[in-house]
C-alpha cells in the first residue's frame, strides 16, 4: 500500500524552483565604510542562511500542496464482538398507529371495528398513543448506537420492499437511514415474504465473519405460498441467519400466543401463520411480543445481549488530505519571513 498518493504529479517537477533562494544574490547592502574593519558576524551570516532556508521551504512546500497530496484509503482486518445485522422494517399503515392497550371495550363494539380503535386511542395513556414506527425508529437508533462492532443494514417495506442502506458501520449513515423513515405515511399492505427474501440476499457473497441476524420489527403476519415458504428456508439455511421478529401489538390484534383449542386461527390469523413458519426453519428463530414502548425496549435489550459474539470484518480506512498540512506549514515560514522583515534595518542611525 502506497501511504501517499499526489492528484497532479507532475507538478513536483517543479520541485527544482524552490532551489532560487539559495542561490539567489543578497541585496543591496546599506551603505557604511566602515563594514570593511567590522569583524565577521558568523550569527547574521547563520540567521540569512536559516530565512534562505525557510524561503526554500516554504517554495517547496506550497508546490507540494498544488500537488494534491493524500493518503489513500485502504482496508484493516478487525476483530470486535457483535453480529452483522439487517433492519428489516414495516412501513405499512399500520404502524402509524399507537400500541395495544389494555382496556376493555364497551359492550355493543366490535374489537375490529373503527369504534374499538377511537376508544383505545381515546382512552390510552400517552405513551400508548404514540405511533409504533416512531417508537420503533427511537429504540432501534438507540439500538445501533450502543454496538459499535456491528454491521448494520436497513430493509424497509410495506408493499414491495425497498433496500435503504447496504452493510456499514457508519453510525451517522445508518441513524440517519433510520431516521428518514420517520417522513410522510405507509401504505395499506405489506409483503413481509418478498422482504424476507430481499433481507436475506443481502448477505449473499458476503464472507462469513461471524452473526448474522435479521432483525424483523413489524405488527402483523403475512400468508406465505408454498413456493415462498420454500425459497426463503433455502436463504435461510444457505445464508445461515439468525431471525428475530419484534411484533408489535395493535390494539385489535390477536397476538402470537394461540388460544388453547383455537385451531381456527391457527389456520388463518397471518401472524400466527408467519409465527409458525419461523419456527418450521432449521436457523435459529426467536420471537418478542411488545404491546408497548417499554416491552419494545426490553425485547432490544435482550437481542443486545444475546449478539455479542466475535466478530471480524474488514474496515475501510477513508482517504486522507495531506495538503491542508503542507498549506499550513507555508503560511508559518511566511510569517516567519515577514516578522524577519519587519525587523531589518533599514537605514543607519
Amino acid at each position: 500500500m502506497s501511504w501517499i498518493a499526489f492528484d497532479d504529479p507532475w507538478l513536483l517537477w517543479l520541485l527544482p524552483l524552490a532551489l532560487l533562494p539559495l542561490i539567489a544574490p543578497v541585496g543591496t547592502l546599506l551603505s557604511n565604510g566602515w563594514l570593511r574593519y567590522a569583524p565577521r558576524d558568523r550569527a547574521s551570516q547563520a540567521l540569512g542562511w536559516a530565512l534562505r532556508g525557510a524561503t526554500t521551504l516554504a517554495v517547496a512546500a506550497l508546490i507540494v500542496a498544488l500537488a494534491g497530496p493524500h493518503r489513500p484509503e485502504y482496508h484493516v482486518e478487525r476483530i470486535g464482538q457483535g453480529a452483522e445485522i439487517v433492519l428489516l422494517l414495516d412501513r405499512s399503515r399500520s404502524m402509524d398507529q399507537g400500541f395495544a392497550p389494555a382496556l376493555a371495550l364497551p359492550p355493543g363494539i366490535n374489537p375490529n371495528s373503527p369504534q374499538a380503535l377511537d376508544h383505545y386511542f381515546s382512552q390510552a395513556p400517552a405513551r400508548l398513543r404514540e405511533p409504533k414506527g416512531q417508537v420503533a425508529r427511537r429504540l432501534l437508533g438507540e439500538f445501533t448506537a450502543q454496538r459499535p462492532d456491528d454491521r448494520f443494514a436497513l430493509v424497509t417495506f410495506s408493499t414491495l420492499p425497498m433496500r435503504v442502506l447496504d452493510f456499514t458501520a457508519s453510525h451517522e449513515v445508518i441513524q440517519a437511514a433510520i431516521e428518514a423513515g420517520n417522513v410522510g405515511r405507509g401504505l395499506s399492505e405489506t409483503n413481509i415474504g418478498r422482504a424476507l427474501e430481499v433481507a436475506l440476499d443481502m448477505f449473499e457473497g458476503r464472507p462469513y465473519n461471524g452473526s448474522r441476524i435479521v432483525m424483523l420489527v413489524s405488527d402483523g403476519g403475512d400468508r406465505l405460498d408454498p413456493e415462498t415458504r420454500e425459497r426463503l428456508a433455502k436463504l435461510a439455511r444457505r445464508q445461515r441467519v439468525s431471525i428475530y421478529w419484534l411484533y408489535l401489538r395493535s390494539a385489535n390484534s390477536p397476538g402470537l400466543a394461540l388460544a388453547e383449542g383455537d385451531t381456527a386461527a391457527a389456520e388463518s390469523v397471518p401472524e400466527l401463520l408467519l409465527h409458525g413458519f419461523f419456527n418450521s426453519l432449521p436457523t435459529p428463530y426467536r420471537a418478542y411480543e411488545a404491546s408497548d414502548s417499554r416491552a419494545l425496549q426490553r425485547a432490544i435489550d435482550d437481542v443486545s445481549r444475546q449478539e455479542k459474539l466475535p466478530i471480524s470484518y474488514d474496515e475501510l480506512v477513508p482517504r486522507r488530505e495531506l495538503a491542508p498540512w503542507a498549506h499550513a506549514l507555508a503560511l508559518l515560514l511566511v510569517a516567519l519571513l515577514l516578522a524577519a522583515r519587519s525587523l531589518e534595518i533599514r537605514r543607519w542611525a
